[in-house]
């Protein structure tokens, strides 16, 4: 912390030493082209007295700058004070220069000859540089402003995309919840252990989803949860559907939203076994294709004719979800087959990300 400090001090030193040597080589330079020059000892302690003096003055400068921003449109008690300001530190940069020149000029000439000097000499100088610092500051704080708001605006717009994302998420609960108590209510006569087997995996099933608050995972632990949500399916329609799933080993290292297939798979077997009599095969393909991540959920008894069945809350919230999350590189697409049956595709970037251990 301690060297942080001194650093700063010895460039801050360091600039001003610079503009010493600078105007030291130009004043030398002009006295030897247009008359006999003095020796060069002589324009570095000129030049020392000038410029450390507001090396000295700057700080305070930048303070009343950085405390009396001038804004749009104009106040007239800003520009006021700074014109106050800036005849206050000219005026405090000609007394200590002047000052300073009677302590260690040869010969000590006296303090009101090297006052009328410096007023003569500097005083014009001085107002610019007061002008320039202010400037300087003013800008400064500008800048750090549009910065705060930049990071504020960023944060806001971030808190924003993760309560959206937190709602679409939520809305999935109540709706998946329904369905499948639906489905278990309908077998508590016919079939109780059944419906008991259906009500175990649904209680597994949502507290895996109600514990874990992360808005994506990694596949594997995706595919657990639809391991539950199809062993739920298949007590209920018991041998006339029948699933597979297939993802290859780097598949199930990617990142996906949380909870993005149930909703996909649940309109498969809906609009599937659902409203068709016979069997049915709900099938799960997972891989990477260069740079993107690709999911495919196929069933063989839906048909695309009349109403789109992505209309409903499920497969509308998941866009919602992939374009909050990845924009426009990722997608979902549903089309027909030309054996029959339905392909709901969704592609989003791969990207690697550990599994969970609950899952």
């Amino acid at each position: 912390m301690a060297g942080g400090f001194f650093v700063r001090i010895a460039r801050y030193l360091g600039a001003w030493t610079a503009i010493v040597i600078l105007f030291a080589v130009q004043w030398y330079m002009h006295d030897a082209m247009y008359s006999q020059p003095w020796r060069v000892s002589d324009y570095v302690r000129w030049s020392m007295i000038e410029w450390y003096t507001w090396a000295a003055l700057a700080p305070f400068v930048f303070w009343f700058a950085s405390r009396h921003p001038i804004g749009w449109p104009l106040r007239l008690r800003v520009p006021g004070g700074h014109v106050i300001a800036c005849a206050g530190f000219t005026l405090g940069a000609v007394v200590i220069g002047a000052f300073l020149a009677h302590v260690f000029e040869p010969g000590k000439p006296p303090f009101a000859d090297q006052f009328r000097q410096y007023v003569s000499k500097h005083l014009a100088m001085d107002v610019l540089v007061y002008v320039l610092l202010a400037t300087l500051a003013q800008a400064s704080t500008l800048y750090r402003e549009r910065l705060r708001r930049e990071v504020d605006a960023s944060r806001l717009q971030a808190e924003l995309a993760q309560s959206r994302l937190q709602v679409l998420r939520m809305q999935l609960h109540p709706h998946f919840l329904f369905n499948t108590l639906h489905a278990a209510s309908t077998l508590v006569r016919d079939d109780p252990t059944a419906a008991e087997d259906m009500l175990l995996r649904l209680s597994d099933l949502l507290r895996a989803y109600l514990d874990d608050p992360r808005q994506e995972a990694a596949l594997a632990d995706e595919l657990e949860m639809i391991e539950l949500y199809l062993g739920i399916q298949r007590v209920r329609f018991k041998d006339r559907l029948t699933t597979h799933v297939d993802a290859t080993r780097e598949a199930m290292a990617s990142a996906v939203p949380n909870l993005i297939l149930q909703p996909v798979v649940e309109n498969a077997i809906q609009h599937g076994i659902g409203k068709h009599a016979g069997p049915d095969r709900v099938e799960l393909d997972c891989y990477r294709d260069g740079d993107r991540l690709i999911l495919d959920v196929r069933n063989f008894s839906s048909t695309l004719e009349g109403a789109l069945p992505d209309r409903g809350i499920g497969l509308s919230n998941c866009r919602l979800r992939l374009q909050a999350l990845y924009g426009d590189a990722a997608g979902i697409e549903l089309a027909a087959m030309a054996e029959g049956g339905a392909r709901c595709r969704l592609w989003l970037p791969f990207r690697a990300i550990a599994a969970s251990n609950a899952a």
